[in-house]
């Protein structure tokens, strides 16, 4: 697990499992099992753009973006690589 998905999943984990890490690995389906609903994905934005110092537009804000903590730490990796990605 990358630094990246450690730090993603460490948030879902405090924030959305009140500390529960049982069952959650990087490929966990995050929206389908209710661990991330439409409100918690705007956390997991407000998130990211603060921890990784990225910007999120919004047409990236998108349920594919946000299933599993590989795509997420994907989007994050994809956003600091693009020139529009850091503040």
């Amino acid at each position: 697990m990358t630094t990246i998905e450690k730090s993603i999943t460490q948030h879902i984990v405090d924030i959305m499992l009140d500390g529960d890490a049982e069952g959650l690995d990087s490929r966990t389906p995050l929206m389908e099992l209710n661990i991330v609903d439409s409100a918690g994905i705007f956390d997991l934005v407000h998130f990211l753009q603060s921890e990784f110092r990225i910007a999120v537009p919004l047409p990236e804000v998108s349920p594919e973006n946000f299933a599993t903590v590989n795509s997420i730490a994907a989007l994050v990796e994809r956003l600091r690589a693009s020139e529009g990605g850091v503040r």
